[in-house]
């Protein structure tokens, strides 16, 4: 039975104090705002036309199969580009000061197959609140009995194959979020340990919005496309896989590698760290040097910065990582990342193996000498 968490350390709170002292000093002294700049909407208008011109092209081109094939697997790149780089910042609020900008663009997520308003509960409130608490960050139950991130799960037979399998998973990412994750989220009575109660408008927005998706993606190339049913279902199944592995490598780099953390709440529940200082335990950037990944990622390579000033446009990330950086080291706390994209995968890919096959065979040798000790005991 977990319970609600809160975060103690009071004396560690003076990091975060320091540090949106001198964020907030960057922006008013080089009067910028916090939200998109020229830059920044240049993003939203490539990725989204990106999206809408591949989609269109698949629909109407009459192209030949590879070709098609190859554009399905773009197709599902542009969607998950699309909700690094403007859905996550639009319902973050960070797009732009007018809500009703942030609300259009959010609508945009229903587009690639996933409910915003779902998503703002498991995403914004949930898991920037516990990120890698488990019990209460549910996006560290990847694939329940299948994938172990976190230490406090058992280790079965199954997951010490992990390191080999995961990746597979992940491309099942986005076909799960399309046909159940968002339904499954949305009836739970409590997600993590944030009990839900919805507006009745949201019962008809997760269908209705669900349905156009299905009609887009589903229903429409059916009727337009001169294709047969199992060309289609491939072309639908590798665009969905394209989606769910790129969702699931950022996400899953910026949280499960070898430098971050999965704090046990102590006796009371609580977290003996400030929340501020929570996060950088928990969080690591990647590819930061990268203008290939600041482009495509949308700055959720650079999640340090993201979980500490969830409401500043990702474009700013850069500006503002160097001060983060410099104040983490005066208050003596991690600033957690890894060079490239390569090494945050190897460093990935470890922790996977780590957390399955040499957890599973570290227990099967203390059970064996447990086992041993027993058998030899002499009977009193």
């Amino acid at each position: 039975m977990t319970r609600k968490v809160k975060f103690t350390n009071a004396n560690k709170s003076t990091f975060y104090i320091t540090v949106r002292k001198r964020v907030d000093a960057y922006f008013i002294e080089n009067n910028i705002s916090t939200h998109a700049n020229a830059a920044m909407w240049f993003k939203v208008f490539f990725f989204i036309t990106g999206l809408t011109g591949i989609y269109l092209l698949l629909l109407l081109g009459n192209l030949s199969l590879p070709i098609m094939l190859l554009l399905a697997i773009l197709l599902g790149m542009f969607g998950a580009f699309v909700g690094f780089n403007v859905c996550h910042d639009a319902i973050h609020k960070a797009l732009s000061p007018n809500p009703t900008v942030n609300k259009i663009f959010s609508f945009v997520f229903n587009l690639i197959g996933a409910s915003p308003y779902v998503w703002n509960i498991c995403h914004n409130i949930v898991h920037h609140t516990y990120t890698n608490i488990a019990g209460h960050d549910e996006d560290i139950d990847v694939a329940p009995g299948l994938i172990r991130f976190s230490t406090s799960e058992t280790v079965n037979r199954v997951q010490q194959y992990q390191h080999f399998y995961a990746f597979a998973l992940y491309s099942l990412a986005m076909l799960s979020w399309v046909f159940r994750k968002d339904y499954k989220k949305f009836f739970q009575k409590k997600i993590g340990e944030h009990v839900l109660s919805h507006p009745k408008i949201e019962y008809f927005n997760l269908f209705f919005y669900k349905a156009i998706y299905y009609f887009l993606f589903i229903v429409l190339p059916l009727l337009v496309m001169n294709i047969s049913w199992w060309q289609f279902i491939t072309g639908f199944l590798v665009m969905q896989f394209a989606q769910g592995l790129v969702l699931g490598l950022v996400f899953q780099l910026a949280h499960v590698v070898e430098s971050t953390e999965f704090p046990f709440p102590n006796d009371e529940g609580n977290i003996e760290e400030a929340w501020a200082a929570h996060q950088l335990q928990t969080t690591a950037n990647f590819a930061v040097e990268s203008q290939l990944a600041a482009f495509l990622c949308g700055g959720l390579n650079r999640q340090v910065e993201h979980h500490l000033f969830p409401k500043i446009c990702h474009i700013h990330y850069p500006a503002i990582g160097a001060i983060v950086k410099q104040t983490a080291a005066e208050f003596d706390l991690p600033y957690n990342e890894c060079i490239t994209f390569g090494d945050a995968l190897k460093s990935h890919y470890r922790m996977l193996r780590k957390l399955g096959k040499e957890t599973y065979k570290e227990n099967r040798y203390v059970n064996r000498e447990v086992d041993l000790a027993i058998y030899t005991a002499p009977i009193s």
